[in-house]
């Protein structure tokens, strides 16, 4: 693992058994990316990209190759390391949210340092910082169903943030937004990157990729184009 990387992945190949046959979903992907980076792998349904995004998440393992996160060999992990991985390295953050309805922002925001063993009055303070550098201070006491798409979206990144992971890791974040909720989530992205937060963001839009600092175009299982942009704002 070369110092500074976040994530390192060398020849990774991830086959599914279908019946009697194995097809190979991803095909050998290496890719690196560093602390603090802004990095959006772009790619059309079928291409891998979901596969890949479960690889880098510890939400699924691969069949060949290396994977390093933040120093640490994935690739012989057992489920118990995996779980705790996800907990305490990683925050996601989903299409549709997942927030859960009969809890308050607040709350939601708290859970994962709650699955941790810690106690709510102990992790009030964090989950309530959290909130506020997503700009929802002032709907921390408000369900889920009581928020905007937008807003909820904010609470989920609030969620993702607390735990003060290494990587925040989005999947099609603005996909159930409206074009204006959106961009300011993709804007407040990019203040978390220039905090220096390293970013892994998958997509198939490229309006939305051209925000990142760097994309990764994934087809047919492989990487086929790196493009860095490092003023990313003038591709829009």
């Amino acid at each position: 693992m070369t110092a500074d990387l976040v994530i390192e992945m060398n020849d990774v190949v991830k086959t599914y058994k279908m019946g009697n046959e194995s097809v190979d979903v991803l095909k050998g992907v290496s890719i690196n990316i560093g602390q603090g980076e802004f990095v959006c792998i772009l790619g059309p349904s079928g291409s891998g990209k979901s596969t890949l995004m479960n690889i880098i998440g510890c939400i699924d393992t691969l069949s060949s190759g290396d994977y390093y996160l933040d120093g640490e060999n994935i690739t012989t992990s057992d489920e118990d390391n995996l779980t705790e991985i996800r907990n305490k390295k990683i925050g996601f953050i989903f299409q549709k949210f997942n927030l859960l309805p009969r809890y308050d922002a607040l709350y939601n925001v708290a859970l994962p340092l709650l699955t941790r063993g810690k106690h709510f009055k102990d992790v009030v303070d964090d989950a309530k910082r959290a909130l506020a550098v997503v700009g929802l201070e002032d709907r921390m006491k408000h369900k889920p169903n009581e928020l905007s798409g937008g807003q909820q979206q904010r609470v989920a990144i609030a969620r993702a943030l607390v735990g003060e992971p290494e990587l925040l890791l989005a999947d099609e974040p603005t996909g159930n937004l409206d074009s204006k909720s959106g961009a300011d989530v993709i804007n407040l992205f990019k203040e978390l990157h220039k905090k220096g937060h390293t970013i892994v963001l998958i997509t198939h839009d490229l309006n939305v990729a051209k925000n990142a600092s760097r994309i990764i175009l994934i087809q047919d299982g492989l990487i086929s184009e790196e493009g860095v942009f490092p003023n990313a704002e003038s591709c829009v």
